[in-house]
C-alpha cells in the first residue's frame, strides 16, 4: 500500500491541506507517497485572477479551518488581479522537483504553495523553481532545466490523466492505494488524527 497526494499547486485547499500532509507523513513514514498534479487552472480557466470573485472569501474560510497563511506577497496579486494562474507550468514545476528528490515530493509540493500563497511567487517562473530547488539544497540548474524540458510537459499531461483515472473530481484528495483497491483518506480538508483513524481502519479490513 502507498499514498497518493492529488492537489494542485494553485488551488487555495491545497495549501490549507499542507500542514495535514506533513503530519501525516512524519507519522507514516513507512509509507512512501506519490504526488499527482491536478489541473485546476487549464484551458479556458487559464484566466487573470479576477475572474474568480470567491477567492478571498474562499482563502479566509481556509485561513479559519487549517490556519493556513496567506501573505503579503500574494495579496498584491489578488489585488493587482491580472496573475494568471497556470496549472500545466505548476505540473511541470512539480515534476522537475520530484525528478530531483522523488522521497521528498510531498514537502516539496507544500514548499512550491508556500512560494505561491506566502510570497507570490509565479509558478510558471523558472526563477521560482531555482529558489526552492536552492533551499531545499537541490541541484538548482538541474531543476530548472528539467521544467523547461519535453519530459515535463509529458508528466503534466500524464499527472492529469492519472488523476482523472483515480476519480478524483476535487483538490486536494489523499488516498490509499493497495493494488487494485483505492480507498479515499481525505477530500478537501482533514486532520491526521481523522487520516490515522481511516488508515488504522484499513489495516483491520481484508
Amino acid at each position: 500500500m502507498h499514498l497518493v497526494y492529488v492537489f494542485d499547486a494553485y488551488c487555495g485547499w491545497s495549501h490549507g491541506f499542507s500542514g495535514t500532509l506533513r503530519e501525516t507523513v512524519s507519522r507514516h513514514p513507512e509509507q512512501p507517497v506519490e504526488v499527482v498534479s491536478g489541473g485546476l487552472f487549464t484551458g479556458p480557466r487559464r484566466v487573470p485572477i479576477r475572474e474568480f470573485g470567491y477567492v478571498q472569501g474562499s482563502n479566509a474560510r481556509i485561513a479559519e479551518l487549517t490556519g493556513a497563511e496567506f501573505g503579503e506577497g500574494y495579496e498584491r496579486l489578488i489585488a493587482d488581479g491580472s496573475f494568471v494562474m497556470d496549472s500545466e507550468a505548476a505540473a511541470r514545476g512539480v515534476a522537475a522537483l520530484r525528478r530531483a528528490a522523488p522521497d521528498r515530493a510531498a514537502e516539496l509540493a507544500g514548499t512550491l504553495q508556500r512560494a505561491f500563497y506566502v510570497d507570490g511567487r509565479s509558478l510558471s517562473d523558472p526563477a521560482t523553481y531555482r529558489k526552492v530547488a536552492e533551499e531545499a539544497g537541490l541541484d538548482a540548474d538541474a531543476v530548472v532545466a528539467a521544467f523547461h524540458a519535453p519530459e515535463a510537459h509529458h508528466a503534466a499531461a500524464a499527472d492529469f490523466h492519472r488523476s482523472a483515472e483515480l476519480g478524483v473530481t476535487g483538490f486536494p484528495t489523499l488516498l490509499a492505494v493497495d493494488g487494485d483497491r483505492v480507498t479515499p483518506l481525505a477530500h478537501g480538508h482533514a486532520t491526521a488524527d481523522a487520516i490515522d483513524r481511516r488508515l488504522a481502519a484499513l489495516s483491520t479490513t481484508p
